[in-house]
């Protein structure tokens, strides 16, 4: 089928969830023995990532869930407005810039 060749290999992807941070390093390890090259973990603020690419070519992500109940919570309540902003704007809501800073501190980043 091929990919779109004017977006970034990056985001088309398909996600799946696994059920731990421990599974996603246990399935990192095994995937890297069989030679596959994975990049992560990568912290996402309330999920870590890791990422690959499949024998046909299509990047794949599995992702284990680290948040809290509240952080989830939060995203659950700002999902609505969030959509709605994005309808009316066509811009990135703000509502849960709280992700991206947990993923900066994370990485010992400012701002």
């Amino acid at each position: 089928m091929g990919r779109d060749e004017a977006t970034p290999e990056w985001v088309q992807h398909l996600a799946f969830r696994v059920a731990s941070e421990e599974g996603l390093l246990a399935a990192k390890a095994h995937i890297e023995g069989q030679g596959i090259d994975v990049l992560g973990p990568t912290h996402h603020g309330i999920f870590k990532s890791i990422y690959f690419f499949d024998p046909n070519g299509h990047r794949v992500e599995l992702a284990a869930d680290i948040g809290t109940k509240e952080q989830y919570a939060e995203l659950k309540r700002v999902a609505p407005l969030m959509l709605e902003e994005w309808s009316t704007t066509k811009k990135a809501p703000r509502h849960a810039d709280w992700l991206h800073q947990l993923a900066r501190e994370e990485h010992g980043l400012e701002g």
